[in-house]
C-alpha cells in the first residue's frame, strides 16, 4: 500500500463528501479510491469512515486522524515549496481576516512586526464576527477561536483558549465566592444578550461519582448583558459582576490581579486558536510563513499575560 497516496484520499474523501466526487477529482474510478480506503483502514486496524451510498461519515478515530493527516499534507507541501523556492524571498499580498476582539488585541499588533521580518509582503486584515466564506471572498487565511465546524477548509492549532468566570478581588470580597457553578444565580452575571452568538451560555466540567466529567451549559442572569464581549470585559474589571472570558481577553488582567478566576474547579476543556485556510496543493509561501509567526507567538506563553 502507498501510505501517501492513501492517506491523501483519505483527506479528499473526507473534504469531498464522496468516494464518486474524490475519484472524479482525481480522474479514477470510485473502486480505485473504495480499495485504497480500505487498505488504510485494514493496515491500522480502524474504521475511519462509515460509507452508505447516500453520504460518508466519520468515526471519532476518523475525525482525529484526519487532523493528523492534513497537518502532514501541508507540512509536506511546505517542505517542497522550501526546496523549490530555493531561498527565495517570501513577496506578494496576504489577506487576513479575524474575529473583531481578537483580532484587534492580538492579530493587528502582529501585522507590522511580521512585515518588519518580510517588507516585500503586503497585507490586508480584515476584523469581523461574521463567518466569511474564504474561498468565495479571496482570503488566504483566516484565524478563528473555538470549535471549528466541518469543512473543506485545511487547520492549524496554534494555541490552547480556555473560558474562565472572573472578577475583580474587591467585587469578590463584597459578594463573596461562588464555590459551584449552581451558585451563580446570588451573583451578578455580566452576559452577551441574546442577539449574540454564544447562544449555548456558560460551560463547566462536573465530575462524576465514576470519575468521568459531564459538559453541563448554563445561562445564567444578571443585571447587564451587551451583545460586546469588549464591554462586558470592562464592566467586569469595573466591579460590576462576574463575566465568563477567554484567556486570551482576560489572562493579562489575571496575571496583574486585576481579575481573579473562580470555579476554576470546573472549567470546561480548552478549545483551541486556529489558522485555517483553503485547501491548495501549494500553500503560498508568504501565508506559511504568516502561520509559521503565529504559530510561534502564540506559543510563548508571556505573549497572552502580556496581553
Amino acid at each position: 500500500m502507498d501510505k501517501l497516496k492513501a492517506i491523501e484520499t483519505f483527506a479528499a474523501v473526507a473534504q469531498r463528501g464522496s468516494l464518486t466526487a474524490a475519484a472524479k477529482a482525481e480522474g479514477v474510478a470510485p473502486a480505485i479510491i473504495g480499495r485504497r480506503l480500505d487498505g488504510l483502514e485494514e493496515h491500522l486496524g480502524v474504521k475511519l469512515m462509515v460509507r452508505t451510498t447516500r453520504r460518508i461519515t466519520l468515526t471519532h478515530e476518523g475525525s482525529a486522524f484526519l487532523e493528523d493527516c492534513q497537518r502532514v499534507l501541508v507540512d509536506l507541501a511546505n517542505a517542497e515549496a522550501s526546496v523549490s523556492a530555493g531561498g527565495v524571498k517570501a513577496s506578494g499580498h496576504v489577506r487576513i481576516t479575524a474575529p473583531a476582539g481578537f483580532g484587534r488585541r492580538h492579530v493587528a499588533p502582529l501585522v507590522p512586526h511580521f512585515r518588519e521580518l518580510h517588507p516585500e509582503v503586503t497585507i490586508s486584515l480584515n476584523l469581523s464576527d461574521r463567518v466569511v466564506d474564504m474561498a468565495g471572498e479571496g482570503y488566504d487565511c483566516a484565524v478563528r477561536v473555538g470549535d471549528l465546524p466541518d469543512s473543506s477548509l485545511v487547520s492549524v492549532r496554534l494555541a490552547d483558549n480556555r473560558r474562565l468566570c472572573v472578577a475583580t478581588p474587591r467585587y469578590l470580597q463584597l459578594h463573596g465566592v461562588p464555590q459551584h457553578p449552581s451558585e451563580l444565580v446570588k451573583f451578578d452575571c455580566l452576559t452577551l444578550s441574546s442577539d449574540a452568538s454564544q447562544t449555548r451560555g456558560w460551560a463547566f466540567q462536573l465530575p462524576q461519582a465514576d470519575g468521568s466529567h459531564e459538559l453541563m451549559h448554563l445561562r445564567p442572569g444578571g443585571p447587564l448583558d451587551c451583545s460586546d464581549g469588549q464591554v462586558l470585559r470592562e464592566w467586569c474589571l469595573a466591579g460590576y459582576g462576574i463575566a465568563w472570558r477567554s484567556t486570551w481577553e482576560v489572562e493579562a488582567d489575571i496575571a496583574a490581579g486585576r481579575l481573579v478566576p473562580v470555579l476554576e474547579d470546573y472549567a470546561a476543556p480548552p478549545n483551541g486558536i486556529y489558522a485555517v485556510f483553503p485547501q491548495r496543493k501549494h500553500l503560498a509561501l508568504r501565508v506559511r510563513l504568516w502561520i509559521d509567526f503565529l504559530k510561534q507567538r502564540y506559543g510563548q506563553v508571556h505573549f497572552w499575560k502580556e496581553g
